[in-house]
């Protein structure tokens, strides 16, 4: 199993956990917050199994149906995440609304918010050890999951906090049971802001969106220093998918090289992109550098 793949199962077996003490901590207490965050780590666990799924077939080599990979996987795997994300988020804010219209009182106030800061302890650790892994991996299925994991965190905290007002509020003849909807109302659209945002980074990639303008100017650093001086290169572009990024430009030289020096400096800009770029794949077009001619040259000095 792939170091990839072991992350996304330790992210499977503790959102595993962490529903089945949300579902008791929401029963026993009647708390609809509560309930609201068993949604979300059921989402969390859904999510972890398709990012389990998509990093473990990303990795397949690219073969007769698939010649350039399978690293798109992992940005399909984060819109559907995204798109379950969207849905639990749209169900709290329903269940939230018929709790505020029709209000009802909260047990058992103790134990959710320890169960509450239980969860955001365990998903701490979990998600920065997914973040660091996917980080290291180039891995979207894996970085979608962690932001999962970090958002579950954020809402725990304050679910937690949301009873414990409630609960303090009680010991003073305050009922502050309506802050129990008005708190998973707030979870809910910190899920939505969280879904919009992995939405459009999963999805970009689907379009052949290109990298970033910083891996581009440094991609052009490094042919224009591999490049010979009576050389040149043009139409330079990249795109990204999954963890692969795909480089490609039009190299010109002299035509008197010889087919075996040309191959070489392309050798040469090939190792050096792929060393600077994590998971690049170059494709390098050769062209005969022609000479320019004098007229044109001159009406481009006069202009």
């Amino acid at each position: 199993m792939s170091r990839k793949a072991r992350a996304a199962m330790v992210s499977v077996c503790s959102n595993i956990s962490l529903i089945i003490m949300k579902v008791a901590a929401g029963i026993v207490s009647g708390s609809v917050s509560i309930i609201s965050e068993a949604i979300h780590s059921a989402m969390d666990l859904v999510a972890a199994l398709i990012a389990l799924f998509a990093v473990r077939r990303a990795d397949v080599p690219p073969d007769w149906d698939h010649p350039y990979g399978h690293d798109k996987i992992e940005n399909v795997s984060g819109v559907i995440e995204a798109l379950l994300i969207l849905a639990a988020a749209g169900w709290i804010i329903f269940e939230a609304v018929g709790k505020l219209l029709s209000p009802s009182e909260v047990e058992g106030l103790g134990w959710g918010v320890l169960v509450m800061l239980l969860s955001a302890l365990v998903n701490t650790g979990v998600s920065a050890y997914l973040y660091r892994v996917a980080r290291e991996e180039q891995s979207v299925a894996l970085e979608a999951d962690a932001l999962h994991l970090k958002a579950d965190v954020l809402t725990s905290l304050g679910v937690a906090v949301g009873l414990l007002l409630i609960w303090v509020g009680g010991y003073f003849g305050h009922n502050l049971a309506l802050l129990d909807p008005i708190v998973a109302i707030g979870v809910a659209l910190f899920i939505l802001k969280e879904a919009i945002s992995m939405l459009d980074q999963a999805f970009k990639p689907l379009l052949d969106h290109s990298i970033s303008e910083e891996e581009l100017n440094r991609a052009a650093e490094i042919i224009a220093h591999h490049c010979p001086n009576e050389g040149g290169f043009h139409d330079l572009r990249g795109r990204q998918a999954g963890r692969r990024r795909h480089i490609d430009f039009h190299l010109t030289l002299p035509k008197e090289m010889s087919v075996g020096h040309s191959h070489a400096i392309c050798d040469r800009i090939e190792q050096a992109l792929m060393a600077a770029i994590p998971h690049a794949a170059v494709f390098i077009h050769v062209e005969p550098l022609e000479e320019q001619p004098e007229e044109e040259g001159l009406l481009q000095q006069g202009a």
